[in-house]
């Protein structure tokens, strides 16, 4: 075996660096200083032609292996931290490892950090030369760190600006522009696949009403490439209302959108949307009455209502479900026993690969069903809204049912797609 071979298998080289050749033609193999012992040393000597001879020695700045060099951002992040923290005669350790971030968002020049992230006291000792160089290793001109989402109601972030003037940054989704203040706004990128399929929707022609419309993750879609007609946009966040304004006119859809800034709940609107986007969780629940009074009476219209639909067993569901079928059948049985056979056609029944070999069903399988009820609910109380609203029975069929993310363990963000039509 070759001396390399040997130090490789031993663990103790060094692929952090190259095998140099010196001045004096002798040849220097990186190794691990802490890990090489004497009996390392006499192995390698006793392997070598005896006019050849092998001692240790100290190579000033050694060249990069070409792996070094190209580093992830990860490695080049912990890289840089420990050179800072050595440089300020602290200690490196598991502890400060451990505290490193494993993934951060990017907007631009800006790098939005996650809040598990740089909570040990050293930190704060290093002061601001530690975001610069969180910023030079991870290619950013300004950092951010993220802090829980606040219980305002608006989903405002709590974000601290950490390196930079201000936190106004640029994000392309699909060829659309946003632009918001990641201090001040919300951004989910978790909600792409959504944003894609409402932008597939066929809405030529149509009006859609966003009842919750942040920084316009919707309405743009529906704006740019569903090919809506009109947009009523509502979002009682001020700082989200300033960056939805910024992003219609970036995206050159300003003049087909109205935005109505405040409570939508206190919304005097009605009878003008054939579609009624309500992006909300964990629940738009609050949002379904003016959604029904958003839909146009005389034809009506698509609901899309997102909800975190939880796969534990649900008792209280299949009896409040229950409950609506009754109270349906009582007001008028017909309407209520034509809706449950759409519905059953809209179901998923179970295939052969939602089983276990023990016959049981899967846990897809069983989150899917729970999916299935919540939605058969929703659309029994939609039901009696719009019976209550406008004093006649309308019908109502489940399209679709869109998985976007699990948002927990046994909790899932779904879209049900809810066509609602008045009854001759």
């Amino acid at each position: 075996w070759t001396c390399r071979e040997y130090l490789a298998r031993e663990g103790i080289l060094d692929v952090r660096y190259r095998v140099q050749k010196l001045l004096d033609s002798t040849v220097a193999l990186p190794v691990l200083g802490e890990k090489l012992t004497e009996q390392h040393l006499q192995a390698l000597r006793e392997s070598l032609p005896p006019e050849t001879t092998c001692t240790l020695t100290w190579v000033q700045d050694p060249v990069p292996s070409k792996a070094a060099r190209v580093q992830s951002p990860a490695r080049k992040l912990s890289s840089e931290l420990q050179r800072l923290v050595s440089g300020s005669e602290g200690r490196w350790s598991d502890e400060l490892a451990d505290d490193l971030p494993r993934s951060w968002q990017r907007h631009g020049d800006l790098v939005l950090l996650s809040e598990d992230s740089f909570r040990a006291a050293l930190w704060k000792q290093l002061g601001p030369e530690l975001w610069g160089t969180v910023a030079s290793a991870l290619g950013a001109r300004r950092v951010a760190k993220r802090g829980r989402v606040s219980p305002d109601g608006m989903r405002s972030p709590t974000v601290t600006l950490l390196l930079g003037q201000d936190g106004w940054v640029e994000h392309v989704d699909n060829g659309i522009r946003y632009t918001f203040d990641v201090t001040r706004c919300m951004f989910s990128p978790g909600n792409i696949t959504e944003k894609l399929r409402v932008a597939s929707l066929p809405c030529a022609g149509e009006v859609v009403a966003d009842l919750y419309a942040g920084i316009g993750y919707f309405t743009l879609p529906y704006l740019v490439h569903a090919g809506a007609a009109f947009v009523h946009a509502c979002e009682w966040n001020p700082h989200a209302v300033e960056a939805l304004r910024r992003n219609l006119e970036l995206n050159g859809v300003q003049d087909r959108c109205q935005i109505h800034p405040g409570d939508n709940r206190q919304l005097e609107l009605r009878d003008v949307a054939d579609r009624v986007n309500l992006g909300l969780l964990p629940s738009s629940e609050e949002g379904w009455p003016i959604a029904c009074q958003l839909l146009r009476k005389g034809t009506g219209g698509i609901l899309h209502i997102h909800q975190n639909v939880e796969s534990f067993p649900a008792k209280a569901l299949h009896l409040h479900s229950g409950h609506l079928e009754e109270q349906q059948l009582q007001q008028c049985p017909e309407q209520a026993f034509s809706n449950r056979q759409e519905d059953q056609r809209n179901c998923r029944n179970p295939k052969d690969a939602d089983r276990t070999d023990s016959g049981r069903e899967t846990p897809a399988a069983m989150a899917r069903a729970e999916w299935q009820r919540w939605a058969e609910t929703t659309g029994a109380r939609i039901r009696i809204l719009l019976q209550q609203l406008h004093g006649k029975p309308w019908r109502t069929n489940i399209l679709h049912i869109e998985p976007v993310k699990s948002y927990a363990p046994h909790v899932d963000h779904v879209v049900l797609d809810l066509e609602c039509r008045p009854l001759s």
